[in-house]
């Protein structure tokens, strides 16, 4: 199987929706679809920090993941966040969650950033046993406060 890590394109519409509303369904999640379209505009936008590298196995797109950058308190730079991160279920097992986040480390690398960081659902155990091999949880506990 040949896995090809790139950035998204304008042409990815179709195939990336899809995906998406595959990612929202997994945390049952529903989303208008004014919240979907401005996500999209961001991350075709050159000038947003928001943006997205797919994965394609064997010709098919099965995979995002999608960060930013932003300033910190914490260090002199820019940290990463790793925002989203989806891996179909057929596709699941054969790496592609890894490829996606050492492509991360790479470019996060090579833009002189800090720092990389993200979260996910507590009970996400199979994305979890992944994560715990780069780096053990920080023992942060996120709070999000809707206005």
């Amino acid at each position: 199987m040949g896995i090809e890590l790139r950035d998204l394109q304008v042409a990815d519409k179709p195939v990336f929706l899809g995906l998406w509303q595959q990612y929202l369904a997994f945390y049952n999640v529903a989303l208008s679809d004014v919240v979907t379209a401005s996500t999209w505009a961001r991350l075709m936008d050159p000038n947003h920090p928001m943006t997205a590298r797919v994965a394609v196995l064997d010709g098919t797109m099965v995979a995002f993941a999608i960060h930013m950058h932003h300033a910190s308190t914490w260090v002199v730079g820019d940290d990463c966040y790793l925002e989203d991160l989806f891996v179909t279920d057929a596709a699941r097992g054969h790496g592609i969650g890894r490829a996606l986040i050492d492509d991360l480390l790479a470019i996060v690398r090579a833009k002189g950033w800090h720092r990389v960081y993200w979260h996910t659902d507590e009970g996400n155990t199979r994305a979890r046993a992944l994560y715990d091999q780069y780096t053990p949880s920080d023992g942060h506990i996120r709070y999000r406060l809707r206005l």
